[in-house]
């Protein structure tokens, strides 16, 4: 987030939910349950409020945690992991990093 806002939240949150949805292909139908973390210093609103308040998704259960508060940790971030169903046998998702957020996994291409 740029900023711990309300509006920061009811803007970013949806966002990166949708750059999942659509870099990995998925559906409502497809998620099974969704796991937020925010850093100490937000304070504005509970990214699950968000994401429901704005994407619905009323029958995902949702859960939110803050992260540990670390020195020289990013600030006003936003984590979420999904879990979804996606067939047969263990496979790994395409993650998702916007914004600030992108060098957390430098080591990862195309987030």
């Amino acid at each position: 987030l740029d900023s711990d806002t309300v509006e920061q939240m009811l803007d970013r949150v949806p966002e990166l939910i949708r750059s999942i949805y659509e870099r990995n292909q998925l559906t409502d139908n497809d998620v099974i349950s969704m796991i937020f973390t925010a850093t100490p210093d937000i304070r504005s609103m509970f990214p699950p409020t968000a994401a429901r308040q704005v994407l619905g998704l009323g029958q995902v259960p949702m859960m939110g945690a803050v992260e540990m508060d670390v020195d020289g940790a990013v600030t006003r971030c936003v984590r979420v992991m999904m879990h979804v169903s996606v067939g047969e046998g263990p496979q790994q998702g395409d993650h998702v990093y916007l914004h600030g957020a992108q060098h957390l996994r430098a080591d990862l291409d195309d987030v």
